[in-house]
């Protein structure tokens, strides 16, 4: 059941390609359809798959201009202006919570990127939702009051932060009925498409989709009365400055970081000051070993 899914995801990013390619693509077996994590496209080069272990190239057709063209005109229904604000951020979301990212030329105007015009590169991210994966960790991410308490998710890139994040907002707004406001500044987490959620983020979750964390927390904690507040990638001092007022504000937060374990985020200066400031309670940190993950709770 669970490699149908995986692979049935996989044609939903497959369908998104222009003819040519998705014939192609079409020939991946269900094997590597229910690992693919992407597909890429570059101007002059043959379309890639991403797999575990590594990217191959699909066919041999070559992928053009138009072909990345078409791609777009695919993904915004021929309404490219519908997406321009997060395409001029370099990604735009398509039906079924696929996020595609892009590279062309920047437009510049006073030191901001308005608009990516003569697209050069594609990125389809094939995401998938995990139900169920974080319930096992959700006591621990309470306190003896029966309060939520502020969890900070840590692991390094590509460790499965973005999925743990989702299904934990789920769980405590399903499962434990909390309020949740999610900051989803990249799309990555809801994969908001046209003011719907595509991936199940729960039923008393509120999103705001493409806003700097640094605007969208306050906003959400003035508006929406948010029990819960959850981010994705914490990187920018302004993103810690929002969230320790939120804390402030009487909040719970959920966050991820990029890190390999808690004392390498206690010598980055970013971090050192709000671990200090005792925002944070629970550390959920992700390892890796022999292909598959497992999953640690500590009290701060």
């Amino acid at each position: 059941m669970e490699a149908n899914y995986r692979a049935e995801r996989c044609r939903g990013a497959v369908s998104l390609l222009p003819r040519t390619l998705r014939e192609a693509a079409s020939l991946l077996s269900e094997e590597e359809m229910a690992a693919a994590e992407e597909l890429r496209l570059r101007s002059g080069q043959p379309l890639t798959v991403v797999l575990p272990g590594g990217e191959r190239p699909v066919g041999r057709s070559v992928v053009t201009p138009g072909d990345l063209e078409q791609l777009l005109d695919n993904v915004t229904g021929y309404s490219r202006y519908t997406a321009a604000e997060t395409v001029r951020q370099g990604y735009l979301t398509a039906d079924g919570g696929y996020r595609i990212g892009l590279c062309g030329t920047a437009v510049v105007d006073q030191g901001s990127v308005t608009a990516i015009r003569d697209l050069s590169s594609v990125a389809i991210r094939i995401p998938r939702e995990a139900r169920g994966l974080a319930r096992p960790l959700l006591p621990r991410l309470f306190n003896e009051g029966g309060a939520p308490c502020s969890a900070l998710v840590v692991s390094p890139p590509g460790g499965g932060k973005t999925t743990l994040l989702r299904d934990l907002v789920r769980c405590l707004s399903d499962d434990a009925g909390l309020r949740v406001a999610l900051a989803d500044e990249r799309g990555e987490i809801a994969a908001v498409y046209r003011g719907r959620p595509q991936m199940a983020v729960g039923r008393h979750t509120d999103v705001m989709d493409a806003c700097p964390k640094a605007l969208a927390i306050p906003a959400m904690l003035r508006s929406m009365n948010p029990q819960v507040i959850a981010v994705d990638e914490v990187a920018l001092e302004e993103d810690v400055a929002a969230m320790i007022r939120a804390a402030n504000a009487g909040a719970a937060l959920l966050a991820t970081v990029h890190g390999e374990s808690l004392p390498e985020l206690e010598q980055k200066s970013l971090f050192r000051g709000m671990l200090a400031a005792g925002v944070f309670t629970r550390a959920v940190t992700i390892r890796r070993r022999e292909g598959k993950r497992s999953y640690e709770v500590d009290e701060l």
